[in-house]
């Protein structure tokens, strides 16, 4: 199957909520020998003026990647995974992430280019933070406050590749 070029300028809603607690925080720091106190101490987040522990700047791959999978097990994209090289990935920061936060991704297709029998795909996940049910009406939430922008490039191989 090959990609589907409609996919580009396609957004999937945030699914479901990640709720992160400081024993997730402490072990992705472990994970990427992430050594800051912050990371681990409560004492030592406070004292820098953190209400809890601090996140790695990369713990938001773990949201950004549920949001990803969206994208991935979509049976309309052509995508499959046993062809996926992941090319590139940044991340744009709009405010810490904190043990207590309750996290959600917006994703969004914003490239799709065709490369000899595979594509390359540009996504933009927008995580937000959760402090409250939010509207029901359709307006916009004010509840959701951002937290950070991960943009990444997937190569999918074609079949001769």
């Amino acid at each position: 199957m090959t990609i589907n070029p409609d996919l580009q300028g396609r957004s999937y809603p945030a699914a479901e909520v990640y709720d992160v607690g400081r024993e997730k925080i402490r072990e992705f720091a472990r994970a990427v020998k992430a050594t800051h106190p912050a990371h681990f101490d409560l004492d030592a987040a406070k004292a820098l003026g953190h209400s809890d522990l601090v996140a790695p700047p990369t713990f938001a791959i773990i949201i950004a990647q549920r949001a990803d999978a969206q994208l991935i097990e979509d049976p309309e994209s052509g995508i499959d995974f046993s062809r996926v090289v992941h090319a590139d990935q940044r991340f744009v920061h709009h405010r810490p992430i904190f043990a207590g936060d309750r996290l959600v991704a917006e994703l969004h297709v914003d490239g799709v280019r065709a490369m000899g029998g595979g594509a390359m795909i540009t996504t933009r996940s927008e995580i937000f933070a959760l402090s409250g049910e939010g509207p029901a009406d359709g307006t916009p939430d004010p509840s959701r406050e951002a937290v950070a922008t991960a943009t990444s490039s997937i190569l999918v191989r074609g079949e001769a590749q």
